[in-house]
C-alpha cells in the first residue's frame, strides 16, 4: 500500500472531495445549457475549464497535496472576480468556497 506516502485524509476533507466530485459531474449539463450560452459565447468554455480545474483541485485534495489548497484558492478568487465583473457576485457565492479554503488551510500541515 501507499500509506507512508499519502497522509491519512481527515473525514471533513473526504466529504468536501466527494461533494466536489459530485458538483463537477453536475456542472456538465449546465455547460451545454441555453442558460450558459445566454450569458455569453465565452461562458460555456469558461465554465467547462473551471469545472475541470475544480476537479483537479479536488483530486489533489483527496491525495492530501498542499498545492491543491493553493490552486483551489486561486480558482475561487478568479471565479469571484468573474462573478463580480458580470454583476452576479453575492456574499453567498463566496460562503461555501471560503469554508473549503479555511478547512484546507487548517489541514495544510498534514499534507505533502
Amino acid at each position: 500500500m501507499n500509506d507512508t506516502l499519502t497522509p491519512k485524509r481527515p473525514t471533513v476533507i473526504t466529504v468536501i472531495c466527494i461533494l466536489g466530485f459530485i458538483g463537477a459531474a453536475l456542472s456538465i449539463p449546465v455547460i451545454f445549457s441555453n442558460v450558459a450560452q445566454a450569458i455569453g459565447s465565452w461562458y460555456p468554455p469558461y465554465l467547462g475549464a473551471s469545472a475541470v480545474a475544480g476537479l483537479i483541485c479536488m483530486l489533489g485534495l483527496w491525495k492530501m497535496k498542499k498545492w491543491s489548497v493553493f490552486a483551489y484558492t486561486a480558482l475561487v478568487i478568479a471565479n469571484q472576480v468573474i462573478l463580480f465583473t458580470m454583476g452576479l457576485w453575492t456574499p453567498f457565492a463566496l460562503l461555501i468556497p471560503a469554508v473549503v479554503i479555511v478547512i484546507g488551510f487548517t489541514h495544510l500541515s498534514k499534507m505533502t
